[in-house]
């Protein structure tokens, strides 16, 4: 397992981090999955044995049901392993227990560390953007809770890039500790984070971790074109997420997906986390799993290495649509981008007709 530091810090982290999304399957989680005590254990013994030290979760999680799974299946080797958590969605009618406020930061994070049963986080979240809390409360709140020693280092998860901007700006300016890393949705398919937030990320110093590769569940091979999502999965029990823009260019990634696959007698999933893993600004990727089966399929992704015409013929399918100012600087002016962006605007470049 390869390790890279996270932003501007010294934490080393695994290329890939487990999520625990699966665990639990309650209050709403059902569709995820129904990893219990006994086979998270299993789980966190197979990542640690592959290098994988980290471990993601979330008070949304089944409602705070993940973390308890999680605490249970690491205890007795907390020195071993790094944890993550997050804090910001509405999870009661309760209107100060939600978004980025001292007041739910603070009570949030007693309840998260009681159910993983430790003292501290390696890395704490907020999940979301609040955009009614000003920054400063939020940025200090972290900064004091780093400095009680509750968190080691904090990061903000679904922002914008402004708003990513302008929080780690507020915090530098003032003092305070900035985040150090975000963590964004980015697919094969779901290309968005390209426009702003990873280019912001490298230019920033902020990480991207990347959640869900797999577009939950979309990408997970047993969707297609002529191949309906079966019950037991999440796109086949009635999980709401994502929001796919275009059905047919869905299926066209799937397909480039499944002829790569071929190429390596390996599966789309492994394909897909390879793929991104690999991407221009990519930090560390969150996988996940709802069996043992499935867990060592993910963690072998990622021995395989795709040739440069391979990631092309992904990348190529769903390549984001220039929107302005991208078009008009790829077409004017590439060479003068960042590092961070260049990748990005020669693939514009290609969309227009430019470089081909």
């Amino acid at each position: 397992m390869e390790y890279i530091y996270l932003g501007k810090s010294g934490m080393r982290v695994p290329k890939y981090i487990l999520g625990t999304v699966p665990f639990s399957g309650t209050n709403g989680f059902e569709a995820a999955g129904d990893v219990k005590e006994d086979l998270a254990r299993r789980m966190v013994d197979m990542s640690l044995e592959a290098g994988i030290n980290m471990f993601d979760t979330a008070n949304l999680y089944s409602k705070g049901d993940a973390e308890r799974v999680l605490g249970a299946a690491i205890k007795g080797r907390r020195d071993q392993v790094l944890l993550t958590s997050k804090t910001g969605f509405p999870l009661s009618d309760n209107p100060n227990v939600r978004g980025a406020s001292r007041n739910n930061i603070l009570s949030s994070i007693d309840q998260t560390l009681e159910r993983l049963g430790t003292d501290y986080l390696d890395l704490y979240f907020v999940h979301l953007w609040d955009g009614q809390t000003p920054v400063e409360e939020t940025v200090e709140t972290m900064t004091q809770l780093v400095k009680s020693g509750k968190i080691r280092h904090w990061g903000v998860s679904n922002y914008s890039g402004w708003a990513l901007a302008r929080t780690v700006t507020i915090a530098e300016q003032n003092g305070f500790i900035p985040p150090i890393t975000q963590q964004i949705y980015y697919t094969p398919e779901a290309r968005e984070a390209e426009y702003e937030l990873l280019p912001a990320g490298k230019e920033l110093g902020v990480s991207s971790m990347i959640w869900s590769p797999l577009g939950e569940g979309l990408l997970n091979g047993k969707i297609g074109r002529n191949k309906t999502a079966p019950e037991n999965t999440r796109q086949g029990a009635g999980w709401p997420e994502p929001w796919v823009q275009d059905q047919e260019r869905l299926y066209q990634v799937i397909d480039a997906l499944e002829e790569v696959a071929a190429n390596h007698n390996a599966s789309v999933p492994q394909i897909a986390y390879a793929w991104v893993r690999d991407r221009p600004n990519v930090g560390p990727i969150v996988i996940a799993a709802r069996n043992e089966e499935q867990l060592k399929e993910n963690i072998a992704s990622f021995d395989i290495q795709l040739t440069e015409e391979e990631q092309d013929k992904i990348e190529a399918v769903a390549r984001p649509v220039p929107i302005y100012p991208l078009w008009h600087r790829a077409m004017s002016a590439p060479d003068m981008g960042s590092p961070s962006e260049i990748p990005y605007l020669n693939g514009y470049r290609k969309s227009m007709g430019i470089d081909e």
